[in-house]
C-alpha cells in the first residue's frame, strides 16, 4: 500500500471516529451558539438563584461549591426545583440552606469500607 493511500485510510477513520462521538461535523458557527445558549442558561440561573437566595446563604453556597462543585450543583438544583413548584414562598435563608444540606446529606451519606488483603509471604505456614 502507498504512503498516500494509508493516510487517505486514516482520515476517513478519523472522521468516522469523530462522528460517532459526535465531535463531527459541528462548524465553528454552531459551536459558537451552543456555548452562548450554556452561557445564557447559567447567567439565568444564576440570577434565579440570587433572587431565591439571601446574600448569606449564596456566600454559604459560594463556598461549598469551591470544596465540592458537584454538590452545590444538586443544592442549587432542589432549590430551584422548589422555587419553580412553589414550595419557596420567601428568600433561602442560611439557616434553612443549612437544613437543606443536612437533609441531603443524610440521604446520599455513603459508607466507606477498607479491606485489607495481606501478600502472602513465603515464611508464612499454610
Amino acid at each position: 500500500m502507498a504512503d498516500p493511500e494509508l493516510e487517505a485510510i486514516r482520515q476517513r477513520r478519523m472522521q468516522e471516529l469523530m462522528a460517532q462521538r459526535g465531535m463531527g461535523n459541528t462548524d465553528p458557527e454552531q459551536q459558537k451558539s451552543q456555548d452562548e445558549a450554556k452561557r445564557e442558561a447559567e447567567e439565568q440561573r444564576q440570577m434565579m438563584l440570587s433572587q431565591i437566595l439571601t446574600s448569606e446563604a449564596r456566600a454559604r453556597l459560594a463556598r461549598i461549591a469551591l470544596v465540592k462543585p458537584d454538590k452545590a450543583r444538586g443544592v442549587e438544583d432542589v432549590i430551584l426545583r422548589a422555587a419553580q413548584m412553589g414550595q419557596i414562598a420567601e428568600e433561602v435563608s442560611e439557616e434553612r440552606l443549612i437544613s437543606l444540606l443536612e437533609q441531603i446529606n443524610t440521604q446520599t451519606t455513603k459508607e466507606t469500607k477498607v479491606t485489607i488483603r495481606r501478600r502472602p509471604s513465603i515464611l508464612d505456614d499454610d
